[in-house]
């Protein structure tokens, strides 16, 4: 698999994402915004270091309902904070990365859950699969989602509720999801982060390699993590 582009990446995400989502997806200009049918019914666009130009359009189309969000994969922060205040934006989050891992040599056995208490579940679909992890009354401890998207595994929702934490399961999910999809021969994984996510995937042999910058119109609060 040749070396992608940041934008390429982000399309990738954004494809898988919206896809373990089941998010609709149209095009603003040339950049792709998806709709949060689950969260603020709105849109939030995505792009990767926009030109000046560029950026203008995309915060036009925010401008337009309250809601909406521009989510810019960066390392520039400076520079599009400073183009949000321009535009009449503010920041919603920037402590999130997005993440690459190159599966060549990595362990896609399908792992054991060393826990009497408790059992996993994996769903299968053709080109995504969810994994829970839950005691034997039903008590949800941990879980998470992957979607094949152009070659890629897009990871999300890897989420360890918080009276299971420090147990491992974050690490387990993560290897059952890959598992899950071994049948695909893919070569790379991709997930955007948050702040505690980061640690474990470092951990786990992920690498940075964007940040996200996510803005909006002022009062928005809702949808600050991708990864939730």
């Amino acid at each position: 698999m040749g070396e992608a582009s940041l934008s390429e990446l982000l399309d990738i995400w954004v494809d898988g994402w919206a896809s373990t989502r089941r998010y609709d997806v149209r095009s603003v200009g040339s950049f792709r915004a998806v709709h949060l049918a689950d969260k603020s019914g709105d849109w939030e666009a995505f792009a990767a270091d926009p030109s000046d130009e560029e950026f203008a359009t995309l915060a036009a189309f925010v401008a337009e309902a309250p809601p909406r969000i521009l989510t810019v994969l960066t390392e520039d922060h400076v520079r599009y904070r400073a183009l949000a205040e321009q535009h009449g934006l503010v920041v919603l989050g920037a402590d999130q990365e997005l993440m690459v891992m190159d599966f060549e040599g990595k362990d896609v056995e399908e792992p054991w859950l060393n826990d009497d208490d408790l059992k996993l579940t994996t769903d299968i679909e053709d080109h995504s699969a969810t994994v829970t992890v839950t005691t034997d009354a039903g008590v949800l401890a941990a879980r998470g989602h992957v979607a094949v998207a152009h070659g890629y595994a897009v990871f999300d929702r890897i989420v360890t509720e918080p009276a299971f934490r420090r147990r491992g399961l974050g690490s387990f999910v993560m290897r059952a999801l890959t598992a899950a999809m071994s049948e695909h021969d893919l070569e790379q994984g991709l997930l955007i982060a948050s702040t505690d996510g980061q640690h474990l995937y470092h951990h786990l042999g992920w690498s940075d390699v964007s940040g996200v910058l996510m803005l909006t119109n002022p009062g928005t609060t809702e949808g600050a993590s991708l990864s939730d």
